[in-house]
């Protein structure tokens, strides 16, 4: 991760129903090429915020999470979104085996579950979405760390504040 901050943002989501709109708040505003990380506990809805993103690009089927094909592909109208989860890597090294940065060229859009596993090996993000259990909900931060990333964070506060 780039140690220069940009923005930082925090959104308190309560239920699955409000991280999926969450998800799709942020699809409406995601400039090209970008590439998002998510970062949480086990079952704090890092999938549920990427269905969201998913929907709201447009996909209709099921968005499952890709803990065991590492990645799911996704060709939509904006063109190709990878998923990934890193939390099954063994070692960061696998990405490279994987053509990791194959799958980089040819994005739109990558978002990339347990970033910490493959540290060392990603590029920084443009965008880190840091999900935390707080009382009832979630505390999502929101960070930039790009142009593009500080766009996308700017236009969420203008979209929940409209």
């Amino acid at each position: 991760m780039n140690s220069q901050m940009v923005t930082i943002t925090n959104f308190d989501i309560v239920g699955e129903e409000a991280m999926v709109a969450f998800g799709r708040q942020l699809s409406k505003s995601l400039p090209w090429p970008l590439i998002i990380t998510l970062q949480g506990d086990l079952g704090v809805g890092k999938t549920t915020l990427s269905r969201g993103v998913l929907q709201g690009l447009g996909h209709k089927g099921a968005v499952k999470s890709p803990t065991y094909t590492l990645v799911e592909p996704y060709t939509l109208d904006i063109g190709m979104v990878y998923h990934f989860d890193l939390y099954r890597l063994v070692d960061a090294e696998e990405l490279d085996y994987m053509g990791f940065t194959d799958y980089l060229e040819d994005a739109a859009l990558c978002l990339i579950e347990w970033p910490e596993r493959g540290e060392g090996f990603l590029p920084t993000a443009d965008v880190s979405i840091s999900i935390m259990h707080e009382n009832d909900g979630r505390r999502v931060t929101v960070q930039a760390y790009s142009a593009n990333g500080e766009k996308l964070v700017t236009q969420i506060v203008k979209g929940i504040s409209a």
